[in-house]
């Protein structure tokens, strides 16, 4: 089985470190193809005003200046096209991946492109909370222990080729999760985004994106619930944001 990965905290993330040996685990053909620098927040977006640079830093090791989506096309349209990948992995990234982020989210655009392109796509990634330093304290070991054997249950259940699954990791160590579940896409308390506005030395305002920490109120069987249960949370996602019941009501409405 021929894997490419990619991820969107870039090409240094401990993220991707991990994932390459998750991809280790399921075969000896894997392919790294991801960003240069951080692309955190760049969702689905291509480069198209501007040339695209790569350069080979290691055996099947590639770094992109690019986004996700570019690693992705780059991967299996250049580098391997003559025999495309059985399988795109994109993560882990570091923080979950849930509700509203997934239409922000840099790691699950790298798997929608893998799906556009025809190959079966997962998003992995890992919550976290913030030590009493306030820095950033992520256990990488829980997707490093459980990865693997998730990814290759999934693919013996196999799913529909239009859709993406999309894994995220709770903030607990291994012997600590509650299991597995299967989830639908939440949605967070709306008051979550910030802007910051500062000063910059010459006088100018300039502004930051912020998001306040903290829980939302999610729905039993939600991706959101079941992270702050200490459950794995696997949702089955899709690129067609048609809403059905809107489009038989509109529908219904103009025949009249």
């Amino acid at each position: 089985m021929r894997i490419l990965i990619t991820n969107d905290d870039g090409i240094n993330a401990p993220g991707l470190d991990v994932l390459q040996k998750i991809a280790g685990e399921l075969s000896d053909d894997v392919w790294t193809v991801a960003p240069e620098t951080d692309q955190s927040g760049a969702s689905h977006s291509l480069s198209l005003h501007e040339p695209m640079r790569m350069r080979e830093i290691g055996e099947r090791i590639y770094a992109v200046r690019g986004t996700p989506t570019d690693c992705i096309i780059m991967g299996v349209r250049f580098l391997l096209q003559d025999k495309v990948p059985d399988l795109v992995l994109s993560g882990v990234n570091a923080g979950q991946n849930m509700a509203d982020d997934v239409t922000y989210s840099g790691t699950i655009a790298g798997a929608f492109e893998g799906n556009l392109l025809g190959v079966p796509s997962i998003a992995l990634s890992l919550a976290y909370s913030y030590d009493k330093n306030k820095t950033r304290a992520l256990k990488w070991q829980t997707p490093l222990t459980l990865g693997s054997g998730l990814i290759a249950r999934l693919l013996d259940i196999g799913w529909s080729e239009d859709v993406v699954l999309n894994i995220n990791f709770p903030d607990r160590d291994p012997e600590a999760i509650e299991g597995t579940v299967i989830t639908q896409q939440g949605r967070r308390n709306q008051d979550s985004l910030t802007i910051k506005d500062r000063m910059d030395p010459r006088g100018n305002p300039y502004y930051w994106l912020g998001f306040k920490r903290g829980n939302s109120t999610p729905d039993e069987g939600t991706d959101l619930w079941a992270i702050y249960s200490g459950q794995i949370s696997v949702t089955p996602l899709n690129l067609n944001l048609t809403h059905n019941g809107a489009a038989r009501d509109l529908a219904a409405a103009f025949e009249k």
